[in-house]
């Protein structure tokens, strides 16, 4: 298969409407950049008229010097018994100016007469009115026939006329949506396959697919097979309920597995980055086993795979991860022997500098670490820097000195919360004193927080980033904590990992220790520690 596929991207309309994600101006605007790099053929930026914060978005979205991307706007067809040209969606879909407007009607005879509360033949004509009127106006029209598979099972007729008429008035894409996210691959395909024998050949068919049943790649995928041209879908498979087609999943579908070029392959490249970048602009934590650019989407565990990697690394993986901006990696763990710590020293080209011998004291290094509750498991960055402080020429880019860490309820803060005995809410203060030394420097900070972990990290950052401003980029974005030795009561070990993240990678790094906020330091630090060394701020080992 060679044919083209059109990709349409609604992370920023469909994408915010799942649960906890909420995008600025600013946001939307980085992402249509991000977006039209990546070879995005259409984004829809939001819903016209409905907020002003989406009619800001088109405003200033026209200034974008965008290479390839055109944008759409979304909006519904025209109300019942209401002309066209009076209709208030249709004329807030023409003030956006989008090039591209995206209308969406019922084409479900339950959802017209139940829902819409209207006749069949007057959702007909509020389709076909909108659709030319929106083409008089010289704007290109899509229509998104919505609940469209369950439609069609319920009243096939029906469901094919309401496309039959858009396409008679002029839409340029008939979109058949599964709105419920309850219909199969094999459904969705069938489907498909028989709509096109309908319409024929000039009718331009697009996909849209929820996630309800944990199948709207695949259908998706089972679309395009049938004959489908567009495929709609969201970064990270963001979106309403349990999300729609993940957009990077289908993309890496597509070029990978299906011979159709929807993107370049430099542009493909970059997918990892993609993900990632969008994940920060809606706060939420990359996804660590997403197919294709999590960070343990080509992680091998100790054994059999992992031996068998370190000899051919297609032996346990579907694809080079360089393709997709990705990297393979062998986990570092108490199943660990020798062949994956070479393994490792070798892809961070380190084997100049460490031999065999070196290797045998990291293992035995790394299993007396664990016995005292660290696990390098899930925390590759922290093994890095095992590594690194093995050389003979590694220079620690800072060193402690000292840090104090204060949490008291007795005067007010501005972070945090805490509660009087009596039940009643106060607020708690956390505040650290942090001293460092790079190079002859000894800095002394102090930060509050949202709690210690908090303080810590904003005192060190005020301590560092006078000498390597670069760590503003940095942002912690989960963190974990586990009582490694149960039963001891306080003096039980505990582990801390820390997830970070900036706007291209995301890296996991351990601590250990009886003391919570102790364990919690050093995985810290080694965050910090590990970016230096990764983006080249601090150099050589």
């Amino acid at each position: 298969m060679t044919k083209k596929v059109e990709l349409y991207d609604t992370t920023l309309r469909d994408g915010t409407q799942q649960e906890g994600i909420s995008l600025s101006v600013e946001d939307k605007l980085a992402i249509t950049q991000r977006l039209d790099q990546l070879g995005i053929d259409v984004i829809e930026g939001g819903y016209a008229g409905a907020n002003p914060k989406d009619d800001e978005y088109f405003q200033r979205v026209q200034s974008l010097d965008l290479k390839h991307a055109q944008i759409a706007a979304f909006g519904n067809t025209r109300r019942a018994n209401v002309d066209a040209d009076s209709d208030p969606t249709l004329k807030a879909l023409l003030d956006t100016n989008a090039p591209v407007l995206t209308l969406v009607g019922k084409s479900s005879e339950y959802q017209v007469r139940d829902v819409l509360q209207t006749s069949l033949e007057e959702n007909l004509a509020m389709i076909t009115d909108s659709v030319a009127y929106l083409k008089s106006k010289d704007r290109r029209v899509f229509f998104d026939a919505e609940h469209f598979f369950d439609g069609y099972k319920m009243n096939p007729d029906y469901a094919v006329q309401t496309l039959r008429v858009a396409m008679d008035s002029g839409a340029e894409r008939l979109i058949l949506c599964d709105t419920n996210g309850g219909t199969l691959p094999s459904e969705v395909a069938e489907i498909v396959t028989q709509i096109k024998k309908d319409l024929g050949e000039d009718a331009v068919i697009g996909i849209h697919s929820h996630n309800d049943t944990d199948t709207a790649v695949a259908s998706a995928i089972a679309a395009v097979e049938a004959g489908a041209f567009q495929v709609q879908g969201c970064i990270n498979g963001y979106g309403e309920r349990t999300g729609n087609a993940n957009m990077v999943s289908v993309i890496g579908n597509l070029n990978l597995k299906m011979g159709v070029s929807a993107i370049s392959d430099d542009q493909l490249a970059t997918l990892t980055e993609v993900s990632n970048f969008v994940s920060e602009k809606v706060n939420r934590s990359p996804f660590q086993f997403q197919p294709f650019v999590g960070s343990s989407a080509f992680s091998h565990k100790g054994g059999l795979h992992a031996a068998a990697t370190q000899k051919s690394v297609q032996a346990y993986q579907h694809i080079e991860p360089s393709l997709v901006g990705n990297s393979n990696d062998v986990v570092i763990s108490e199943l660990s022997g020798r062949g994956n710590i070479i393994h490792r020293i070798r892809e961070m080209g380190l084997e100049a500098d460490l031999d065999d011998a070196d290797a045998r004291r990291i293992v035995q290094h790394v299993k007396d670490q664990e016995s005292k509750g660290f696990s390098y498991e899930g925390a590759n960055a922290s093994f890095d820097l095992v590594l690194r402080r093995a050389l003979p020429n590694y220079e620690a880019p800072f060193e402690l000195v000292d840090f104090m860490v204060v949490i008291e309820n007795r005067r007010r803060s501005s972070f945090g919360t805490g509660w009087r005995t009596d039940g009643t809410e106060h607020p708690m203060l956390s505040e650290a004193t942090v001293k460092v030394r790079v190079g002859d420097n000894i800095l002394h900070t102090a930060a509050e927080g949202d709690g210690p972990i908090g303080a810590l990290d904003g005192a060190l950052r005020k301590g560092l980033t006078d000498a390597y401003p670069e760590l503003k980029s940095i942002r912690l974005t989960d963190y974990k904590v586990r009582v490694v030795n149960e039963g001891v009561g306080t003096g039980a070990a505990v582990r801390v990992v820390i997830e970070s993240a900036d706007d291209k990678d995301v890296w996991y790094t351990v601590g250990a220790s009886t003391n919570i906020i102790e364990a919690s330091w050093l995985a810290l630090t080694d965050s910090f520690e590990w970016w230096l060394f990764q983006n080249n701020v601090v150099g050589g080992a």
